[in-house]
């Protein structure tokens, strides 16, 4: 469990990275880094604008500290997200950025497992992969079927593809927080 003071630190270091970047600048040092925050772990920033999603990319693991990845994945959330253009200097100070640390992902064979709400999944067969967070299904109000179904989406697949033999499945947890909760 994060502290509220190393969330507060993520999300300060997310919007430093991202201001840093837009204006040319060299990231924040990262020295003093409090214990909690060295450990490696995955993560992913979700940028939103007046509610709606602006970017969003992370990392499942890491062999870097969770800050630096959250340093990493904010920039790469501004400017790098395909599905969007890159983040302008006028919508920096309108972002809502919100934080998912991971757990290590779980291989599970029975879908009993997932528990919506609390798990993000992972789905992979052959080179395709998806990824949803665990509030992703809490957002649209779905249930395990549909959360199987779009996740095989998200991964290039056909819905159904959750119920074939050489599709992996993997649950992870995720600690997720955003500015407004401070």
């Amino acid at each position: 469990m994060l502290s509220n003071s190393d969330k507060k630190l993520l999300l300060s270091v997310a919007r430093a990275a991202i201001e840093a970047t837009i204006n040319n600048k060299r990231l924040l040092s990262l020295k003093h880094i409090p214990e909690a925050l060295q450990a490696p772990s995955g993560a992913f920033v979700t940028l939103k604008k007046q509610d709606e999603l602006r970017g969003c990319i992370g990392y499942i693991e890491s062999d870097i500290s969770v800050i630096e990845t959250v340093q990493e994945v904010a920039c790469k959330a501004a400017f790098n997200d395909p599905r969007f253009l890159p983040v302008t200097t006028d919508e920096v100070s309108s972002l809502e950025i919100e934080i998912s640390v991971l757990t290590p992902p779980e291989q599970i064979q029975d879908i009993s497992k997932i528990e919506v709400g609390k798990h993000g999944l992972i789905m992979q067969k052959g080179l395709q992969r998806g990824l949803l967070l665990p509030q992703v299904p809490i957002e649209y109000g779905w249930d395990r079927e549909t959360f199987l179904n779009q996740t095989a989406r998200k991964a290039g697949l056909q819905p159904s593809a959750w119920k074939e033999k050489e599709t992996k499945l993997f649950i992870f947890s995720a600690e997720v927080f955003n500015e407004t909760d401070f």
